[in-house]
């Protein structure tokens, strides 16, 4: 059954703009709550809102109306329910998508991703990342937009994930320790010069890798409904952590906050390559199981995949279980050192320790329930991230965001 409504009468639809221009203000927040879900149906939304039902049922007809939304007026009642169910609401399957890029030390990849953080289409991903910024940005780009015209989909702008901290205001690549390219490169500006070099429209934005993959969870994934999140997340290299506070990313002052894998937590350990010793970046990483392990690194594939598979398949060997071990140690105590000082309702993992804690759950919470003072008094709930490409979908929440706050607004001036 169509859930398209009948027609409305000019009396009806000089009604309907009334109850809008006085629910305007909740077009975004109204966008916001169906697309982390949060208002699956119109009764919901109102609820959520504070609003009449008729000034809900305006904001959701504006926002179909934008194809953003898709309101289903003749939802099937459940078995054994009573009344009227109300309007369903869904994120518009054809509607707008953003852009996003990812790249890391294994290679780049581009992708479009509609509202809900459903990823639309993806393009192959190239496994050779060139010492020249701007050569890089420009073929993920390209891969993009060669997306964009094979699937005809209109593009509301475009974000970034890299494996660095991206200083604020001016969108540096601080640290891109794993990569060939200059400390300090300007990875927002030369990614916004790309995108316009390819002739997309939109604003461009760029963020560290961990940051947007804790956002994409927070909104759509292990994260949903946690007040103080913390994620840590091993990449293909490297240890990152990110914390989002009421639903806002922190990244203090100028963009640097939570480096998480320059802790110590082995003083006596490798050197970092940030001039410490015994950092989680070197003592956490999927490199660091696999030469605890005494196993070779290959070139065939990435270092986590490699990492990754050997948890997976070689658990039993003593000497995988004692490099497992000694990474979940390390982890737990730089878990234990963070909660101390951040107190988080909820922590997810990603990457390498998402695989660690799917080997021995019970150790890695024992570590930091030992180790630190609010674990011991009733411990923090440690889950393992569910999206896949969370950061991909994290960079297309940067590019979303604008139209989240003003959608009319976004969308009205050809974002």
């Amino acid at each position: 059954m169509s859930g398209k409504a009948e027609p409305r009468t000019a009396g009806e639809r000089t009604t309907s703009r009334a109850r809008l221009d006085r629910g305007r203000g909740a077009l975004g927040p109204a966008l916001e709550l169906v697309h982390t879900g949060r208002a699956p149906t119109r009764a919901v939304l109102t609820a959520e809102l504070g609003v009449t039902r008729a000034t809900a049922g305006a904001v959701a007809a504006e926002l179909e109306a934008l194809g953003l939304i898709r309101v289903d007026a003749r939802p099937g009642s459940a078995a054994g329910s009573q009344g009227r169910p109300s309007h369903r609401l869904e994120v518009a399957e054809d509607g707008p998508v953003a852009l996003a890029a990812q790249v890391h030390a294994d290679g780049f990849r581009a992708a479009l991703v509609g509202l809900g953080g459903r990823i639309v289409a993806t393009a192959p991903g190239c496994e050779t990342v060139d010492a020249d910024p701007a050569k890089v940005l420009g073929s993920v780009v390209e891969a993009g937009a060669e997306l964009l015209r094979t699937t005809g989909r209109r593009c509301v702008g475009a974000g970034l994930a890299v494996p660095s901290a991206v200083a604020e205001p001016d969108g540096l690549a601080l640290n891109p320790l794993h990569l060939a390219w200059p400390v300090g490169a300007p990875v927002r500006q030369t990614f916004a010069e790309c995108v316009r070099a390819a002739g997309l429209t939109g604003p461009a934005f760029a963020g560290n890798d961990v940051n947007l993959a804790a956002l994409a969870e927070h909104r759509h994934g292990a994260g949903r409904g946690a007040r103080d999140l913390l994620c840590v997340a091993t990449g293909h290299r490297g240890v990152g952590g990110a914390l989002v506070l009421d639903g806002r990313l922190h990244t203090g002052s100028s963009g640097l906050a939570l480096e998480v894998g320059h802790l110590t937590v082995n003083p006596e350990g490798r050197p970092c390559h940030c001039g410490s010793r015994g950092c989680l970046d070197v003592e956490a990483d999927p490199l660091a199981l696999l030469v605890e392990a005494g196993r070779e690194p290959g070139p065939e594939v990435s270092l986590l995949q490699q990492a990754n598979d050997l948890l997976r398949t070689q658990y039993g060997d003593p000497a995988v279980r004692t490099a497992a071990e000694a990474l979940i140690d390390r982890l737990g105590l730089g878990l234990a050192g963070l909660v101390n000082i951040l107190n988080p309702d909820r922590i997810i993992l990603g990457g390498l320790h998402r695989t660690l804690l799917d080997a021995d759950a019970d150790r890695l919470r024992a570590v930091v329930a030992d180790r630190s003072l609010w674990g011991q008094s009733g411990g923090v709930p440690i889950l393992p991230c569910t999206l896949d490409h969370n950061s991909l979908v994290g960079a297309a929440e940067l590019a979303w965001q604008p139209v989240l706050d003003d959608p009319l607004g976004a969308l009205t001036r050809g974002v």
